[in-house]
């Protein structure tokens, strides 16, 4: 018969395999969660992400709250800044789990997607809850770490310098002070215990100098206000801190054996690298840094659409292929340029024929070697040539 067949269930083989591949695409190459729904505490995303850099006001302004912090801890906060939707997250969920500390708060970090210096700061609830109440000025410290770390490093030791000068910044049972030349650390007093301290940015480091950008005033509900440095209640830590500050090349370190056991990992970088992923959507102030992240989300979805396109190539591929010996076996190879397609010639196509075509044992059909030119219309060209067992 040399009607062209159709083949619906090829047909719907392609279009299934099609879906199939974007499915497998997408699958490998993950897609950014959503970000958590808009609230009082959602991170501003500004539409023109082109602003001036912050400026030394501002600088002073959001980092004054923080810049008598440990040394360690002072890390994982600027670290973790740079993910504030994941800070909400993180937040918000240790508001909800609060009796959950130690080994089994680490065991069940596991099984939450939020960046290592997020989940390192669970074991600090007061800091979140500060982050988290203060989620602007959290944003905007993430974003001047990224776009001018030298900067937001020198005000830092620039802050200390004036509340060391003010006696407020001093070596006590809950912290040490290092004076290296120019430079100010602070270390926790104890190996297992970090205390984090309370002040009114306003008083420990003298009057303050820019009256239109005064720094916020943030302690924790129970916290009775008291003057100078106060610390709250130490927090056993363990190896959830593993971050540090190297002042000279304006950097942020990783102790990866505190990572290691805390992620339950096998890293070996100790420089630490921003995470675009993390960010979940949310704009960089910057455009230089926005440029870089953005061109490297924008190498992974031009490398997953190629992805898509090759798996879907090879799918029809494949359907087509089937669809064609589909076609041989039906013996509709009396269509134009049938004889020439490869399906179509060769000993391997007519093995598989041969093979496969049911044709052959069904009584009545001729199944005693070749074509017999005896036979009416057994030529190639009549009705009874072409392959062995071909249905009219």
């Amino acid at each position: 018969m040399n009607s062209r067949r159709t083949h619906p269930p090829a047909r719907r083989a392609v279009a299934a395999a099609t879906i199939l591949a974007f499915t497998l695409s997408s699958a490998a190459f993950g897609q950014t969660p959503a970000a958590a729904p808009a609230t009082e505490t959602t991170p501003s995303t500004p539409a023109d992400s082109a602003q001036k850099a912050f400026t030394q006001p501002e600088l002073d302004q959001m980092l004054a709250p923080i810049a008598l912090y440990p040394d360690s801890l002072l890390a994982q906060i600027f670290m973790a800044s740079t993910y504030p939707l994941e800070v909400v997250s993180a937040a918000r969920w240790i508001q909800a789990n609060p009796s959950t500390t130690g080994k089994a708060l680490e065991e069940a970090l596991r099984k939450q997607s939020w960046d290592p210096s997020v989940k390192s700061l669970t074991a600090f609830p007061t800091v979140l809850q500060m982050m988290n109440d203060k989620l602007d000025s959290t944003q905007r410290l993430g974003d001047a770490f990224l776009a001018q770390r030298t900067d937001v490093m020198n005000t830092v030791q620039a802050l200390r310098q004036k509340a060391y000068a003010q006696g407020s910044l001093k070596t006590t049972e809950q912290q040490k002070v290092v004076i290296q030349k120019e430079t100010i650390v602070i270390q926790p007093a104890s190996t297992t215990l970090v205390y984090v301290p309370v002040y009114n940015p306003t008083v420990v480091y003298g009057t303050w100098w820019y009256p239109t950008y005064v720094p916020y005033y943030w302690y924790p509900p129970t916290y009775v206000a008291a003057p100078g440095l106060a610390f709250t209640t130490g927090v056993i830590v363990g190896a959830a801190l593993w971050g540090g500050v190297n002042w000279h090349s304006h950097d942020v370190n990783i102790n990866i054996n505190h990572y290691n056991q805390f992620n339950h990992t096998t890293i070996t970088n100790t420089h630490w690298q921003h995470n675009a992923v993390h960010r979940k959507g949310v704009a960089y102030r910057d455009p230089t840094v926005a440029q870089k992240y953005n061109r490297n989300q924008a190498v992974n979805t031009a490398a997953q659409k190629q992805n898509r396109n090759q798996a879907v190539d090879t799918a029809t591929r494949d359907v087509n292929r089937n669809r064609a010996q589909q076609t041989v076996q039906d013996g509709n190879v009396d269509r134009p340029g049938a004889r020439n397609a490869d399906l179509s010639n060769g000993p391997a196509t007519r093995d598989l024929s041969d093979r496969r075509n049911p044709g052959r044992d069904r009584p009545g059909l001729d199944n005693d070697g070749p074509d017999r030119p005896d036979r009416p219309g057994g030529g190639p060209g009549g009705p009874g040539g072409g392959l062995r067992g071909g249905r009219s």
